[in-house]
Order: structure tokens, then sequence, then C-alpha cells
């Protein structure tokens, strides 16, 4: 998830937070109260992204690869992470008196350090990269498929009650002022429709007035702002569902192993996916890219956000349904990829990575972000001889997204 969306979430649970407890007599306990609950869950909510200072611990893009979303995003790498961010608090001078003669300041500012680590977890699961948990106990990778990776509903729904807490003046004043630019120059740029951009335009008015007309301590609109986050989430769920569904009943040959799904901002109808089929029988692995629109009445899938759709289909290709429109499809031989896998240490470090391997000349790409032979952050050369010197890096012993193409153990890899 962006860090924008990690921020506004934190600051949005802490403000509720701090309006719940009871008021602080004295002004000065209750300005140092505010100050640590807001930065206690926004460093939380950011704090395992910490890990991209490790990138460099193998070339690129392996190192990005492995190692962001990497141990600082696992279950047991939280309480690390939360005892390591309550002792830098504890060095601050003004939160420490507090913490000692205040339990309820004390156990706000613990459950919102834990609520912001296990926000970020949550939210980073919720998109087509993924996330591994549970490891070391469970090292497969788990997918939401259901929220883009840059979300504007959470910036209006969690940012517009904040930006009028912000407080009069230039502070007010900026913070509302992004909040109409940034989707306003989404928009322009081709990610986000009309009719999304009205909806968030409605909502963040909304949220607004709302926060504006209960004051200082008014709960109500952060709470609905929540609320609504949870609320969209919910139902990206349910059309997810139903895009997969769709997808699973087209005509393919072989096996549907996965269907890697990608939402669009702040737009429930629109799906990009990327259905990864096995054929056994010829020895293929074959993956086809389309778009899937769910009110193909209202949004013919042609018709989504052109910058995230991708390109349009390919002349020869297949027509499928109204509500479904095919864009490229590629085979490549089963045997290569698990013989690179063997043979060159960099690719199975990859392959601990791509849930969608696609294999052109002397390229592999993960195909959820871009088509074959395109070069993205997952691009990997894969030209003779590159590894002809081992691998001199450590591998984290994360799952094989393909363990069931490449015929490994998803947890062991053998």
């Amino acid at each position: 998830m962006d860090n924008i969306s990690h921020s506004l979430a934190g600051l949005a649970l802490a403000e509720l937070v701090d309006r719940s407890l009871a008021p602080e007599p004295d002004p000065g306990r209750a300005r140092t109260r505010h100050r640590l609950l807001l930065v206690s869950c926004w460093v939380a909510s950011n704090f395992p992204d910490l890990d991209l200072v490790l990138t460099p611990l193998a070339p690129q893009p392996l190192g990005y690869l492995l190692q962001h979303r990497g141990h600082t995003h696992t279950l047991a790498g939280l309480l690390p992470q939360a005892l390591l961010l309550l002792a830098l608090l504890w060095l601050w001078p003004a939160a420490r008196a507090l913490l000692r003669e205040s339990r309820a300041t004390l156990r706000a500012t613990v459950g919102l350090v834990a609520a912001g680590l296990a926000l970020h977890l949550g939210m980073d699961y919720l998109n087509v990269y993924g996330v591994h948990p549970f490891f070391p106990f469970d090292t497969r990778w788990l997918y939401g498929d259901m929220v883009f990776i840059v979300e504007p509903v959470f910036w209006i729904v969690l940012g517009a009650p904040l930006a009028v807490l912000a407080g009069p003046g230039i502070a007010r004043r900026a913070a509302l002022a992004m909040l109409v630019a940034l989707p306003v120059l989404f928009t322009a740029l081709g990610f986000l429709q009309w009719g999304s951009l009205a909806g968030l335009a409605l909502a963040g008015v909304t949220l607004a007035w709302l926060q504006w007309r209960s004051r200082v301590r008014g709960r109500s609109a952060l709470g609905l702002g929540l609320a609504l986050a949870a609320l969209f989430v919910a139902s990206q769920g349910l059309a997810v569902r139903s895009a997969r569904a769709l997808v699973a009943t087209q005509p393919r040959q072989g096996e549907l192993v996965d269907a890697a799904m990608s939402a669009f901002p702040a737009n429930p109808v629109c799906w990009s996916f990327v259905a990864v089929e096995l054929d056994r029988q010829a020895g293929q692995l074959r993956l086809r890219r389309g778009l899937i629109s769910l009110a193909p009445e209202l949004v013919p899938p042609q018709s989504c956000p052109a910058r995230i759709a991708g390109p349009a289909p390919a002349a020869g290709t297949p027509a499928g349904p109204a509500s479904l429109a095919w864009q490229w499809a590629q085979s490549m031989p089963l045997a290569r990829l698990r013989a690179l896998q063997q043979e060159d240490c960099r690719v199975d470090a990859w392959l601990r990575f791509a849930r969608a391997p696609s294999l052109q000349d002397d390229l592999a790409t993960d195909a959820r972000f871009g088509p074959p032979g395109g070069v993205n952050f997952s691009t990997l050369s894969v030209a003779p001889g590159l590894s002809a010197g081992g691998c001199t890096f450590a591998v984290p012993g994360w799952g094989y997204p393909r363990g069931d193409v490449l015929g490994l153990d998803a947890h062991t890899g053998h």
C-alpha cells in the first residue's frame, strides 16, 4: 500500500482514540498526549517499510523483490519492531513523564503501536503484490487482490476529517488543497474515471463538513471515515470474487492454477487479471491477460482507465463475453522455466517472488506488472553466463508462488 494511505490510517485511528479518552485537565499534558498518540500510530503504520534499507543485500532487482515486504512484514517480525518503537518513544522526555503518570495513556500508546503495525501488514495484504505474514511457520505468499496499491479512497475518507483538524490557517488549506489536487491529477493522467472522482468529491465534502460541524472533540467524522474505508475493502472483496469466478468460467487449454487480480483505484467495476494456466500434456505454461467490467452495460472493459488497463488487445486476440476483453497471451515451454530454476541461482531466487513468471528472449518478467519482454521493477536478465560466479548473497526462505508449476513444494522448494 502507498505510504500516504498507511499514514492517514494511523493518524485517523490515533485521533479517534485520543478523542475517546477522558480529557486531560492540564493543557500541556493534553498536547503531549495528543502528539504522542499521533506519532506512535503514524510511525508504526509505516515502520515495516524500513526493510527498504536491506535492498542492497542482493543485486537488483532481487534486492527489492526479496527484501521489501520481507521479515518486517511478518507477524514474527512485528514484536521486535513494537519494542524498538516503544523504546524510541521512551526517549521523548515529556512523553516519558506522561507515560509514567497515566495508565490510560500508556495503554493507548502500546495499543496504537500494535494497531499501527498490524494495519500496515493488513493493508499490504489487500493488493496483488502480497505478503507472507506467517513466516517462518508458513512460507507461502498470501494475496488479497482486492485494492489497488495506490488507493485514493483511503486518502479522501481518512484525509478529509484530518485536514479539517489540521487547525486554521495554512496547514488546513494546504491539506485540503492536496486532497483536491491529487485525485484531480490522477484523473487527468488517466488513472481514475470521472465518475470515481465525483464519488470521491462527494465523500470528501461530506466528511469535511461533518468534522467541521462537530468542532474540536468531534469523533463522528473520523469514525465514519474509518467505517467507510472498511466498507470499501469489504465491497472490493465481494467484487474480486465475482471477477475471479468469471475468469474461471472461460474456455482454456489446461488447468487454471491462478488468477492474479488487480483492482483499479476507486473503481469496484474494473479489474485486470493474469490467468496462469498449466497444460501438462503439452508441457506448456500459458499466461493470458485481460480486463473485466462487472457492469459492462455502463462501463465496457475497454473503457476502464487506460493508464492501468494496459495495451489494447492485439490483432487476432479471441473475443470474450461482453464483460471480458482479452489483451494478450503467451505460451512458454515449462521445461525451460524448470531448467533455469535448477541451473541459475538468480532465477531460483527470482522465482521466490514471481507469481506470473514470463520468459521472453533473455528477460524474465512477472506478468502482474507488465507484458512479456517488458521491463519493470520485476524484470531479471536471464542471459547465459550471468550467474557463472554463483550467488554470493543470502536468499530469504520465502515460498515459491509457482511451486505448483515448477513441481516444487511451496514451503521447502524441493
